[in-house]
């Protein structure tokens, strides 16, 4: 249930991150509130470096509060109504957000680690995500990644340490404290221009 994207380039350089792990702290009792979403400090600063280097940034998270009524729509609304506020007060642009509403038992396509919104944003944005780096701090976050194509990162934060030792990690997945250092590795790479199908 995607968020609408910004008009778009004929060739651009594309990074897809989760939610909550990842640029705010998680909870074991889900997000279900703005006041209970908290950046995780450099977050916000890591994507607007991204922004400076080119890279729009869209965020593919499970949100399945919602089938579990902790939350609703329009709560999610003001949850990303803030985080979008608090991105543009330090220059950081999140060009869409793409959720799965869903409960597992539900077995729809959109839930990580199925790689239904990773399909939908390839769609949406008419290109390839080969080679597109995704940022994850679970194992299904870096699995719909793989399963599409993307180049996977973990992140420690959130349930980072724990999908760490657990291990089972797709092949090729960096490892890194949190996404200030994840995107201080990606931008010394050559980035990957996200084809148009």
């Amino acid at each position: 249930m995607p968020q609408a994207p910004h008009p778009k380039l004929t060739q651009q350089k594309l990074i897809i991150l989760d939610r909550d792990g990842v640029i705010n702290h998680d909870s074991p009792d889900f997000i279900k509130s703005p006041e209970e979403w908290i950046p995780i400090p450099g977050s916000l600063e890591a994507i607007a470096r991204l922004n400076q280097a080119g890279y729009r940034v869209v965020i593919a998270s499970n949100q399945s509060g919602i089938a579990r009524q902790l939350f609703d729509i329009t709560t999610l609304n003001a949850i990303h109504a803030k985080m979008h506020r608090l991105a543009l007060q330090v220059g950081a642009d999140i060009d869409a957000v793409f959720f799965c509403p869903h409960a597992a038992a539900d077995n729809c396509d959109c839930r990580k680690p199925k790689p239904g919104m990773f399909a939908e944003i390839s769609k949406r944005y008419k290109v390839s995500l080969k080679g597109v780096p995704t940022v994850g701090d679970s194992l299904r976050d870096l699995q719909a990644g793989f399963i599409s194509g993307c180049v996977p990162y973990l992140v420690l934060t959130g349930k980072g340490e724990k999908t760490h030792v657990t291990g089972g990690l797709p092949p090729g997945t960096s490892v890194f404290p949190d996404l200030a250092a994840t995107v201080q590795d990606i931008l010394k790479q050559p980035a990957a221009i996200a084809a148009v199908n």
